[in-house]
């Protein structure tokens, strides 16, 4: 696997570390495949969560403009092509995967860094880091979900501000106003990170995933229909072993072990 990415195995969970530090994580195509087979091979693994994370200062600065630039290229680059090939892609994988995606925010998330981070299904953050939609100031739109996140998670208002003046949100701001689960301080973000991880990972994995997915649905649906998906949710969790040893541990006042089925 290319270097541009990390990954540790813990057992029922991975680790997965954005490593170009040097750059900020910034993306290039290389490390856009390489994250989306550590992804892909995570699920196919079994794999009941996966953390995402950033090497060195940052988590991730957005696209590496030098493999952008116009001024070394023969024409105007085809960034929706850019979009379509890696960023869609990855959104993609990410909300359909059906196991929880923390992302730790351990710096700056700029631009598709920072839509990256809104893709995943639980947020954390540094202290110390800051969201910045940075595509403004290069004359883009948010892209990477960001156009489709920001207004869902803050509101209209909130998102039009940050989109077009490309103002850094603080993190402790960014709790506040929702656009992240939790801030903690710098140097325990990754053992609190870590500690959920394992522990939405040793839960009941397939009810997990299938909330993500009643979540998502109810972003586009009617009431009556997301009452239909919460029908067919709850008929497959209820035929769940995890359903199963989830109420008789209760009963025995004890500890359930699921096992994700």
């Amino acid at each position: 696997m290319s270097d541009t990415i990390l990954v540790t195995d813990h057992g029922d969970w991975r680790e997965i570390t954005l490593n170009r530090p040097d750059r900020l994580n910034s993306f290039n195509e290389e490390m856009h495949l390489a994250l989306r087979a550590a992804l892909t091979e995570a699920c196919d693994s079994g794999a009941r969560a996966i953390l995402l994370t950033g090497a060195g200062r940052g988590f991730c600065a957005g696209q590496d403009l030098g493999d952008r630039d116009p001024s070394k290229m023969d024409g105007p680059p085809d960034l929706g092509h850019t979009v379509r090939s890696f960023y869609a892609p990855l959104v993609r994988l990410i909300r359909d995967m059906r196991l929880p995606v923390i992302c730790a925010v351990n710096g700056v998330a700029a631009g598709a860094g920072a839509s990256l981070a809104m893709a995943c299904d639980i947020v954390l953050a540094a202290d110390s880091a800051k969201f910045i939609q940075a595509f403004s100031k290069v004359g883009l739109v948010p892209d990477t979900g960001g156009s489709w996140h920001l207004p869902r998670l803050l509101g209209e208002a909130r998102a039009k501000g940050l989109a077009m003046t490309a103002e850094p949100l603080p993190a402790k701001k960014a709790e506040d106003w929702g656009l992240i689960w939790r801030a903690y301080p710098d140097e325990t973000l990754l053992e609190e990170a870590r500690a959920l991880a394992a522990r939405l990972a040793a839960g009941p994995t397939l009810g997990l995933g299938l909330t993500k997915h009643c979540i998502h649905e109810a972003a586009t649906n009617n009431l009556s229909d997301q009452l239909d998906i919460e029908a067919d949710a709850m008929k497959t969790c209820g035929e769940s072993a995890d359903y199963a040893e989830g109420v008789t541990a209760f009963m025995e006042k004890r500890s359930a072990v699921f096992k994700g089925k």
